[in-house]
């Protein structure tokens, strides 16, 4: 399917088929019993961001902007347009990137964990293959890839792969399991309840030679936006902790959240 159909293509077809797979998925919604478990900072999340009361979601869209990459240190930012699905009975993640590289040459990547695997598929041309990663290294980058994002789509927390730990008042340890892959990572919170950072080391950098190296990651959240009563990350930048000093890499801004997606 890759070979001959453009990675926007594959993406929605991947996405329509997560879709039906969780189409009888039931409704319920989020309680107070539900987060009763979790560890202080998390329940105060999910009280200050007006989720109590709300439908669980199953899935989610989320629209991107203002979104830039930088490939190394000394590299410039390359601005991107970026289109993510996730959704929960399984820890699932699709997100399909485009740019013109020099303004000229069309450049199209999709990263993808889905059923325990990670993928990452990047094309020039839409023709031209420049890499399809997989591996135990992607695995496990693409699940706590995933965990990361847990308050992005918060019914996230409340699903059995995710075990929480209490570390104190404003953290909290979380550890997911799934396929025999196991990830964890630690949320900082302030006092109001936002989640503010996130910080694993069980993420893998690539370097030069194509090798994989685990290197301390980190999600920080510089501001939150609010709609329909419901309070979200929105300006995000992601971060490499290497031995030369911090790489940032990844920011952008969340514009908007589709829940509970069915067609």
């Amino acid at each position: 399917m890759t070979s001959c159909s453009s990675l926007k293509n594959v993406y929605l077809s991947e996405i329509e088929t997560d879709i039906e797979k969780n189409s009888d998925f039931p409704i319920e919604t989020i309680t107070e019993k539900d987060i009763a478990t979790l560890p202080t900072p998390v329940q105060r999340y999910f009280r200050h961001c007006g989720y109590i009361g709300e439908v669980k979601m199953i899935n989610a869209k989320i629209g991107f902007e203002n979104i830039f990459f930088k490939r190394a240190q000394d590299k410039k930012w390359m601005r991107l347009n970026c289109y993510q699905y996730n959704s929960v009975s399984e820890p699932t993640r699709i997100v399909y990137l485009k740019n013109n590289i020099l303004g000229i040459f069309p450049f199209e990547a999709r990263d993808k964990c889905q059923n325990g695997s990670g993928n990452m598929l990047i094309k020039l041309l839409r023709l031209f293959t420049v890499a399809d990663a997989k591996g135990v290294e992607m695995d496990k980058s693409a699940l706590v890839t995933v965990l990361s994002e847990t308050f992005i789509i918060p019914t996230y927390a409340l699903q059995g792969y995710i075990k929480w730990e209490t570390v104190d008042d404003n953290n909290a340890k979380a550890t997911l399991t799934y396929n025999g892959i196991k990830v964890s990572g630690t949320f900082n919170f302030n006092d109001k309840g936002e989640m503010i950072s996130f910080y694993t080391e069980d993420r893998y950098f690539t370097e030069k030679d194509g090798t994989y190296k685990k290197i301390p990651w980190s999600i920080e959240v510089d501001d939150y936006d609010e709609k329909n009563g419901l309070k979200f990350p929105s300006d995000i930048k992601v971060i490499w902790h290497l031995k030369d000093g911090d790489f940032e890499y990844f920011k952008g801004e969340i514009l908007n959240i589709e829940y509970n997606i069915m067609k």
